[in-house]
């Protein structure tokens, strides 16, 4: 009877009600945080001690990191376990890297109820992060997912932070089986960058896809809603995260999300994503011109336009040439 819904929390201090829904369901609550690794650079030390500093503290920071030699050349010269002693440090090979597997992995080395993905290069903006990230989990037993929003780092194109914006916005939602025919595969987005799962129902659903070359985190998201629970879209929790791609870069990366897509049909087929792309492009470039920066159209017409023929190929993949599909992914050793 005492039930808040997360849309109630939209634009409001949710520190008061994060502790009210805690203490309203008995809940003291464990968080495991999982970053898989490659080539740390000097900015995770950073990313370590901002998640150390959480007012909703970790239970433990598991770290999936590939290749032993890279993370060790990092911490060389310090102390590194006895000054994170809530981090622990897994190391595989690079060839047993993937997408979802090791990401997976580390969920089965987690203890918490609820585990947070992230990736090496998304900076907690606050201390709060993970509270936001919790806070629709205690509001709606329905939501299986909760994902932060990525804000531009100071670095960022006008275009990369307009995109960021668009699919990062001020005001948090929920999404589920309803909201298909309106948001289509908007639905199902979902960004492992930074993302809350609920341990039980990730049991339930078998988990992450094993072996992808990408999307885990939306597969899953799929699955999740198709089975009746819901997504939840967090905008108070907070990480910065952007990239500067080059055409080339932006290419190869779209080119393994259509392999992603060809490989998982039965989930992208009847929500296809070039509408919403199309959508993002004309509304990039409107922006443009409102903040009296036409020129950069071009740069966005000739990325776009890498995406596109990157996307198309990707989702075309299996009739083409294996090396000629190995030199066009991002991920390589994900075809060896």
């Amino acid at each position: 009877k005492n039930k808040i819904t997360y849309r109630e929390l939209k634009g409001a201090d949710t520190r008061p009600l994060f502790l009210k829904l805690r203490a309203m369901r008995g809940i003291k609550m464990k968080v495991d945080v999982i970053i898989p690794t490659y080539k740390p650079d000097k900015g995770f030390p950073e990313m370590i001690k901002r998640l150390e500093k959480q007012t909703l503290k970790p239970n433990r920071i598991i770290i999936m990191n590939t290749e032993e030699k890279y993370f060790e050349k990092l911490l060389y010269g310090t102390d590194f376990a006895r000054e994170h002693p809530l981090v622990e440090v897994h190391h595989l090979s690079k060839r047993e890297f993937n997408h979802g597997g090791t990401r997976h992995l580390g969920a089965l080395h987690s203890s918490g109820d609820i585990f947070v993905c992230m990736t090496q290069d998304a900076l907690p903006a606050d201390n709060r992060l993970l509270e936001e990230l919790t806070v629709p989990f205690l509001s709606d037993d329905r939501i299986a997912v909760s994902y932060a929003r990525q804000l531009p780092e100071k670095d960022s194109g006008e275009i990369e932070r307009f995109t960021r914006a668009y699919n990062y916005p001020e005001e948090s939602c929920v999404k589920g089986k309803e909201q298909l025919s309106e948001m289509g595969i908007k639905t199902y987005f979902c960004s492992n960058v930074c993302a809350a799962y609920k341990k039980d129902i990730y049991q339930e659903l078998g988990g992450f896809v094993r072996h992808t070359i990408f999307n885990e985190d939306m597969i899953y998201a799929a699955g999740a809603v198709q089975a009746g629970w819901k997504i939840a879209y967090a905008a108070g929790a907070r990480v910065y995260h952007s990239h500067n791609y080059s055409c080339r870069e932006q290419f190869r990366r779209n080119f393994d999300n259509g392999v992603s897509q060809a490989q998982h049909a039965d989930i992208f087929s009847g929500v296809p994503s070039e509408s919403e792309g199309m959508k993002l492009v004309k509304q990039t470039a409107s922006h443009l011109f409102a903040v009296h920066k036409p020129w950069l159209v071009i740069k966005l017409i000739a990325a776009s336009g890498a995406k596109y023929a990157g996307f198309w190929l990707g989702k075309h993949y299996k009739s083409l040439p294996a090396r000629f599909v190995k030199a066009c992914s991002m991920n390589k050793d994900y075809w060896l």
